[in-house]
């Protein structure tokens, strides 16, 4: 479905006679305290582009003292110069890793300096330039059979929109039962995840309910294994979405991911690129993919479902009469997931206005007229971040089930994934 493009140290190469030759006493440890300030001073002319921040304060309020002097074009000067310090450098190795992580940060940071300059690049080459991916999108057609075959599933008169939307309402967790309902998610959550993964002591959570937001959850990371998750209530919140969000925003999914990088790389190897974390570079492709693949991991097969009826049916004081039904339906509908990101490439290239983008979500992701403006508005937002979370999950997915078939193998390569500098074209599939 993709095809992945290596941002690794062929474009610092490049630009080699671009910027001064890199002195004999160059390091890694050297252009990753530059590449951090870069990003810091990025995120102080874009708000959103950090998406978390626990490394050295001096540098952060450098950033802010630098930001206000600094050109985009002197920015993009800065990276270009960056990536070539990278490109002298020979390592190997896990060193080699970390050298080629930057570089593809390094790569995102200038292709999201050129959109900030206001130049129009294509679907495709944002997101190959921002996530490491070109992803290779379907035509909405191709998702017509999909549609016909969840048909069966819920029949009866009106749209197939509206009918699976109704279905699913009847699976809303009442808004007095949220936050037990989501305490029980997440504490199994990482229950799971601490059989396999040995998690940083006193690594913790606060969570909090919120509104006016274009996505369903987000995870702030805030440093000493510590993390901020938000739900956002302005739509209801239905029962499978308890175990997907605490799967993906805490355990295994974007808590354990920056709590394991910041305690094997920022504090174990004193890597401190590790400490920045830019929202468009491939870290969010890994980030987002392994989030969403380590729902399945945690709760493979019928366990989630078996799960779900034993315990958070009875706390949300829903029936279970048709908890299979609606499982089977949430499994039926995964297969309509690339319809968004055609959707968003046909809306962000200009081929169609929002009306006709929330149209064709709802169409294709069978989902109400305001869930459909919701999920218009987050790609307005994020444009092509979109594609990370589909087609990064088949990339971990592919990779963690070439590991073998038994929980130790996937759980094993899982944790390789999301505590070394792992970028998309070092996985599988």
């Amino acid at each position: 479905m993709i095809r992945r493009t290596p941002l690794l140290l062929a474009a610092a190469l490049a630009s080699c006679q671009l910027s001064p030759p890199a002195t004999t006493s160059d390091s890694l440890d050297s252009i990753a305290r530059d590449y951090v300030l870069l990003s810091l001073t990025i995120g102080e002319k874009e708000e959103g582009y950090i998406d978390a921040y626990y490394g050295p304060p001096e540098l952060q309020a450098a950033a802010k003292t630098e930001a206000p002097k600094l050109s985009l074009p002197e920015l993009a000067s800065r990276a270009t110069a960056l990536s070539a310090r990278v490109a002298a450098l020979a390592r190997v190795g896990l060193e080699a890793r970390r050298a080629a992580f930057l570089a593809a940060q390094l790569t995102a940071a200038q292709t999201r300096l050129r959109m900030m300059s206001g130049e129009r690049l294509s679907f495709a080459d944002e997101a190959t330039g921002l996530f490491g991916v070109s992803p290779e999108l379907k035509p909405l057609a191709s998702y017509d059979p999909v549609l016909a075959r969840i048909e069966a599933l819920v029949p009866g008169p009106g749209s197939l929109s509206t009918r699976v939307d109704a279905f699913q309402e009847r699976f809303t967790i009442p808004a007095v039962k949220l936050k037990p309902v989501f305490d029980a998610a997440i504490a199994e959550c990482k229950a799971r995840t601490a059989r396999h993964i040995a998690l940083p002591e006193g690594e913790r959570f606060d969570m909090a309910f919120v509104t006016g937001k274009s996505w369903s959850g987000y995870n702030y990371y805030q440093g000493k294994a510590t993390s901020r998750i938000e739900i956002n209530t302005d739509l209801p919140i239905r029962i499978s979405r308890a175990v997907d969000l605490g799967c993906h925003e805490g355990y295994p999914g974007h808590h354990v991911l920056n709590a394991l990088l910041e305690q094997r790389l920022v504090q174990g190897k004193g890597w401190i690129e590790f400490s920045v974390y830019p929202l468009y570079s491939p870290q969010s492709l890994i980030a987002e993919g392994s989030a969403n693949y380590g729902i399945d991991l945690a709760f493979p097969g019928p366990e989630r479902l078996a799960y779900e009826t034993r315990v958070l049916y009875p706390l949300a004081g829903l029936p279970t009469a048709d908890a299979a039904r609606y499982a089977g339906l949430q499994d039926a509908m995964k297969a309509l997931a690339g319809a968004r990101f055609t959707i968003a490439r046909e809306l962000l290239e200009g081929r169609i206005d929002e009306g006709e983008a929330v149209r064709l979500v709802q169409r294709y992701q069978l989902v109400s007229p305001e869930r459909a403006k919701q999920s218009v508005a987050f790609t307005r937002q994020y444009r092509s971040y979109v594609i990370n979370y589909g087609l990064g999950q088949e990339l971990v997915r592919a990779d963690v089930e070439a590991a073998g078939a038994t929980p130790k193998a996937r759980w094993k390569r899982m944790e390789a994934i999301i505590s070394e500098p792992t970028l998309p074209s070092d996985l599988v599939g």
